[in-house]
């Protein structure tokens, strides 16, 4: 994993030589690598102190979201974290690529504006991308589930699965006093069935069952009975472990027709909205579908992965900017840094930064060594390389 740490030093001549020393001294241990972090000079105000604090109580909330959109990209793709990392972008670059050589997006975030007019700015664009992922999820996964569990009807077990293709008209007796039920036996009790079924209730006709089809875990047979009996019938039935499902041919035929007629009118669009399932799951076993939302979804997730991705990066950058100014005082003269390390090597190199740069904290003594480039000094950006994480 590669911890990214942000610092910022003054411009005076010892803190630049503790720079110099620090880029020698990680450069021969391979302790972590460093490059410049551009931030452009943006305009204080009287408020700033409010706006540290804001910005204090408001960290994580940004990196939350960018969890959440990369874990349902993972989750949506179906595909290890090394596959989701290609698409995990930010203005068409890897995330890493994109922070080492970060410019400020003057275009969407303008340096004319308050500080607070632009953390304001960022808050409602990772808020607004919070919002739409819940429901765009929700109904990329409504609409999933019912495709699953359509499939499980016509697929899946004869319990569950759709009978529509089974059974025919001719093989059902209704009349004023008469019905057909369908059974679902499994194969080790076909014997047992053969046997019992004409002895569950007085009322069935005997040799009526016929086995309607059958794959490899049983089969579903059909029984001919007085309608009287049927309670009777069902409740001994499922004494035997026989399961009894209800069916009605005239009933499911008129279904499939008015789910058909609605497939035609509802298969066209999905942008940001609940489908509309009844309509759409329905169609062709709603494949065509189920992949036209997930080409949509994907790429509204690769979109905003950057979007979010880009604005908590700037949020870091306005970051830096307060404290430096708040630590350092004005006019503006610091230089913002990226120190690119791993966990295994990051307690040195605290050791490290504590040892060059103890004399920007005015508090320190002989036995403290707290440093105070930043009021929270190691503010730390972790991610993995690939797919953000804390």
């Amino acid at each position: 994993m590669t911890d990214l740490w942000l610092i910022s030093v003054p411009l005076d001549k010892n803190s630049l030589n503790s720079v110099e020393k620090l880029k020698r001294n990680i450069a021969k241990t391979n302790l972590a690598s460093c490059c410049k972090f551009s931030i452009p000079d943006l305009r204080v105000n009287l408020f700033i102190f409010l706006l540290n604090e804001e910005l204090k109580s408001t960290r994580g909330a940004d990196m939350i979201v960018i969890k959440k959109t990369c874990q349902c990209m993972r989750e949506v793709m179906e595909h290890p974290t090394e596959k989701v990392s290609d698409n995990a972008l930010a203005n068409g670059v890897d995330l890493m690529n994109y922070v080492t050589k970060f410019q400020w997006d003057k275009a969407k975030y303008p340096t004319a504006l308050p500080l607070s007019g632009l953390a304001d700015i960022i808050n409602r664009d990772v808020s607004q991308v919070e919002t739409e992922l819940k429901s765009r999820a929700a109904a990329y996964n409504s609409v999933k589930a019912g495709m699953q569990s359509l499939e499980n009807k016509l697929d899946g077990s004869l319990e569950t699965r759709s009978l529509n293709d089974i059974v025919r008209k001719e093989d059902l007796v209704v009349s004023e006093y008469l019905t057909t039920l369908l059974v679902v036996v499994t194969r080790g009790s076909y014997l047992q069935w053969e046997q019992s079924y004409e002895s569950l209730t007085e009322f069935v006709v005997p040799r009526s069952s016929r086995k309607l089809y059958e794959d490899g875990e049983g089969g579903v047979f059909s029984v001919t009975l007085f309608k009287r009996a049927v309670c009777e019938f069902k409740a001994k039935a499922q004494q035997s472990m026989f399961a009894v499902r209800e069916y009605n041919f005239d009933l499911e035929e008129k279904k499939q027709k008015t789910r058909k007629e609605l497939c035609v009118h509802k298969t066209e669009q999905y942008v940001g909205q609940t489908l509309c399932i009844a309509s759409i799951v329905l169609c062709m076993r709603v494949c065509v579908v189920v992949r036209y939302m997930f080409r949509i979804f994907v790429c509204w997730l690769k979109v905003h992965v950057s979007e979010v991705f880009i604005a908590w990066i700037h949020l870091k950058a306005l970051r830096v900017f307060v404290e430096s100014v708040l630590r350092y005082g004005l006019p503006v003269n610091y230089q913002a840094l990226l120190l690119q390390t791993d966990s295994k090597r990051s307690k040195k190199l605290r050791e490290e930064l504590d040892s060059l740069f103890m004399h920007l904290d005015p508090t320190a003594t002989l036995s403290k060594t707290d440093v105070r480039v930043l009021s929270d000094w190691l503010e730390q950006v972790f991610f993995h390389y690939t797919v953000p994480a804390a």
